[in-house]
């Protein structure tokens, strides 16, 4: 199989797995959940916080030994079919969680979390397999643009479900499209095999690895402050998709029709946002268009929380989407630029232990402000800290060229 054909087998796993964060995260259970199965209780942010939070924290725990296993035994694409499964049969479930079925609802929530994003480890530590150093910020952008074109393609199926009110209907719908379209990855997406030594327990492998990793950590110092400044700015990336589309509906007042025209048109600024940044930061540097990113989410989070009308709220949303796609795809391709080759999957499993485990504090933060105060607009410019504190320790981070591995200026 060419590069091209890998890069496009690879990029529809992203297509098909964002099914399942903008129906069931981002949009339609997230308010199923707090309309229909918490009935409007004032408690139902903090209850859909400590879902998303328990999730992320087991993930986080369990991401670095999977990948350094992964690594080690070149068993990374079972792994991603492994969780890619866990989070379809969770998601086709959900149809049968009704009023009242809080711990139903919130099992399914975190299960279906587990499975999404563990399988992201796995996807994610691919990159530097399908493609060369020099294009991993438009590859990463490639995949991030896939992923939003996916979250629209599902939205435009799952419309008639969403106008008929059949709300628990369309999440078997969300279930299939993640399966039908996660199958050619899953079977044409080739990893490269090594040797490997026989009769030995990969779990204890695993943790050996990841304790060496840590403790010789200073080897690593460059890749473990991005991985700080990582840590604090996807906090507020992650806060905002999982409280989207209840502050939509709660102060705003959104109808799921008018939810349904805003999300799309994020989706499609996402896109852009994604393929247009992509190949910027293979041109000017990953880490000075991150830099912009993150700038622009501080402007986005500070407007949101000034906006009382729907109107200027889809200008909110537009940067949200440009800045979404393009802050999580060069992130991506800045952690494959600066990780061994020898160590991609257990680094990614880091990125993701960092990743998992700041979203821990953001949701359960947002919801339980919100609940305090009666406001989500202060529980929103809470998040303003994180994308500060993110752009501080990043401007610490050495670029490395891809080309020649030395640090660029500037």
């Amino acid at each position: 199989m060419n590069e091209k054909k890998r890069i496009f087998v690879w990029t529809l796993y992203d297509f098909a797995n964002t099914s399942y964060s903008i129906i069931v995260v981002t949009f339609l259970y997230a308010i199923y959940f707090k309309e229909t199965v918490n009935q409007n209780s004032a408690e139902g942010d903090l209850y859909w916080g400590l879902g998303t939070s328990i999730s992320m924290l087991i993930t986080a725990f369990i991401s670095p030994v999977l990948g350094a296993v992964a690594d080690y035994s070149s068993t990374k694409k079972r792994f991603l079919a492994f969780f890619t499964f866990v989070c379809i049969v969770s998601t086709f479930l959900l149809y049968f969680v009704g009023p009242g079925d809080v711990m139903l609802g919130l099992l399914l929530l975190i299960t279906g979390n587990i499975g999404f994003e563990a399988g992201l480890i796995f996807y994610d530590s691919f990159l530097p397999e399908i493609t060369r150093p020099k294009n991993f910020g438009r590859v990463s952008g490639y995949g991030f643009a896939m992923g939003y074109l996916g979250s629209l393609s599902s939205l435009l199926i799952l419309l008639p479900f969403i106008q008929m009110e059949m709300i628990r209907e369309s999440f078997p719908v969300a279930a299939l499209f993640f399966l039908v379209f996660a199958l050619p990855t899953l079977i044409l997406l080739k990893e490269k095999r090594k040797e490997r030594e026989e009769g030995v327990s990969y779990i204890t492998i695993g943790v050996k690895r990841v304790w060496f990793t840590i403790s010789h950590l200073k080897r690593y110092r460059n890749l473990a402050t991005f991985l700080l400044s990582f840590f604090f700015f996807i906090e507020g990336v992650n806060t905002i998709i999982y409280f989207a589309g209840i502050y939509a509906t709660t102060t705003l007042g959104f109808t799921k029709g008018e939810l349904i025209i805003f999300f799309m048109s994020v989706q499609g600024t996402a896109i852009l946002g994604s393929i247009l940044f992509g190949i910027i930061a293979d041109t000017i540097g990953r880490k000075k268009s991150l830099m912009i990113t993150l700038f622009i989410w501080i402007f986005t989070t500070t407007m949101a929380f000034w906006v009382t009308e729907k109107s200027y709220f889809y200008v909110v949303g537009f940067l949200a989407g440009g800045a979404m796609g393009s802050s999580q795809s060069i992130a991506r391709a800045l952690m494959s630029q600066l990780t061994p080759p020898e160590k991609k999957t257990e680094f990614f499993g880091f990125y993701s232990f960092f990743g998992k485990s700041s979203a821990v504090l953001g949701p359960v933060l947002f919801g339980a402000i919100s609940t305090i105060t009666g406001s989500q607009r202060y529980a929103i410019l809470s998040l303003l800290f994180f994308f500060i504190a993110g752009i501080i320790v990043l401007s610490f981070v050495k670029e490395e060229d891809p080309a020649s591995g030395a640090p660029q200026t500037g």
